[in-house]
């Protein structure tokens, strides 16, 4: 079983996002608690992949169209780092 840790900014930008962007984020949450973020991969809607640049090292899943959940997995942990769920910018 895998645990997802929050950021505090997260908490506060949950309140802030549309409903079905939370629904999407909670279906995405417990599919990590069981299955880690291998698990991700089987669900195409996540399109779940790495990051470049600035942001290597990270992952990111899609909660929609637009948003985008960014985290991290802690090597030999079975602990993901939620850091910020955010409009994609295009």
């Amino acid at each position: 079983m895998w645990v997802v840790l929050e950021k505090k900014s997260v908490a506060k930008a949950l309140k802030k996002i549309p409903d079905e962007v939370i629904v999407r984020y909670e279906a995405w949450k417990r599919i990590v608690e069981l299955e880690g973020p291998l698990g991700l991969r089987n669900i195409k809607g996540f399109h779940d992949e790495s990051l470049k640049g600035d942001w290597k090292g990270y992952r990111s899943s899609r909660l929609g169209l637009q948003w985008r959940v960014i985290y991290f997995r802690q090597d030999q942990q079975l602990e993901v780092y939620v850091i910020e769920i955010t409009p994609h910018k295009y």
